[in-house]
């Protein structure tokens, strides 16, 4: 497991922050002993939830995005082992397994590209890395009947993903073929061309390579909806959008309505969950946007739409505590934490 980094008990304890007649999830996760037999040791873990972190600007910076969604995983993680541990949420059936590492391949690109766009077909090379590093560990969590719920980084992670998730459900019999649905709350398709791999090309790469099977996009904004994407979309039956202006401002359907009809139009089988934070108004993210849902709105599609459907995994991706442009946000990680604990009530 190049690239991954395992935490320990310890590793959390030192950021939960414990007091006396209060139990936080912190005190109530489950965590991997013997990284060495890393198969037999998920295969008898009594997890239903597996948590891991992907902090990576590599596939924003390899779409001439702005760097920083690497930063949101420590803030997401400090606030998580901090919730209360109730009858709400007790935690116990949670396993936090750690974070990828891709800091290496970073500083390499920073320190030896001649120029811009040199830099930018390095991030493009890279980001097949991540892809190669991430895809292995999803496909051995599915294949053993866990959940994973995945924190980014950027949206190019949805590719391994969703080709881990399809090969490892298929590996546990759950599907016929190695091919999963996928929803997706965000601004942006993310279904740009084939061009190299990047943060904006994630689910046309999975359709490409026949691991994504239906794809549905809730709140995508017209302004940002190439022409070509619009076309192929409109010709393809496997592929739907809602646009942002149809549910908020021709109020065509009102939200619950657009979220039901994306788990309807995915329930023939397992479907991964994606929420891009950029989608949300005044989220620091790498393409924030003053006019997006509200907090309550994404927290509504995670409880309604993880509730109504097969999951295959939760992935939240693209917010930033840090942008490389200096601009910070103090709130990114605990909305994620709000969003993550959304998540797991309403799979129990």
């Amino acid at each position: 497991m190049r690239y991954f980094k395992f935490y320990k008990k310890q590793d959390i304890l030192s950021i939960t922050r414990t007091r006396r007649f209060e139990t936080k999830l912190g005190e109530r996760l489950q965590f991997i002993d013997d990284t060495a037999n890393l198969e037999k040791s998920i295969a008898a873990s009594k997890a239903k939830f597996v948590i891991l972190g992907i902090p990576e600007d590599i596939g924003v910076r390899a779409n001439y995005g702005t760097g920083g969604t690497g930063s949101a995983w420590m803030p997401f993680l400090s606030a998580f082992v901090n919730i209360q541990s109730n009858d709400f949420l007790e935690g116990g059936d949670i396993l936090m397994l750690g974070r990828f590492d891709f800091t290496e391949i970073e500083s390499l690109i920073e320190s030896n590209a001649h120029d811009y766009e040199e830099k930018v077909l390095a991030y493009r090379h890279a980001v097949s890395q991540v892809d190669e590093a991430v895809e292995p560990l999803i496909k051995l969590l599915t294949q053993n009947n866990k959940i994973p719920i995945v924190i980014g980084g950027g949206h190019n992670n949805a590719y391994p993903l969703i080709k881990g998730a399809a090969k490892g459900l298929y590996k546990a019999g759950k599907i016929p073929l190695a091919s999963i649905n996928c929803i997706n709350l965000d601004a942006h398709a993310d279904f740009r061309p084939l061009e190299g791999r990047h943060s904006g090309n994630a689910f046309s790469y999975a359709e490409e390579d026949g691991y994504l099977q239906k794809y549905c996009v809730i709140g995508i904004h017209e302004n940002y909806l190439t022409q070509n994407i619009w076309m192929d979309v409109v010709n393809n039956p496997f592929v739907d959008f809602i646009t942002y202006e149809d549910i908020f401002i021709h109020e065509k359907k009102n939200f619950l309505q657009a979220i039901a009809h994306a788990t309807s139009f995915t329930d023939d089988t397992y479907a991964g969950i994606e929420l891009d934070l950029d989608c949300i108004q005044n989220t620091l993210s790498s393409a924030a946007t003053p006019s997006g849902i509200e907090t309550l709105h994404a927290r509504q599609f995670i409880s309604y739409a993880s509730g109504d459907s097969k999951t295959a995994y939760l992935h939240i991706c693209e917010g930033a505590a840090v942008l490389s442009d200096g601009q910070s946000s103090e709130t990114v990680g605990k909305l994620i934490s709000y969003l993550v604990s959304d998540f797991l009530k309403a799979k129990e």
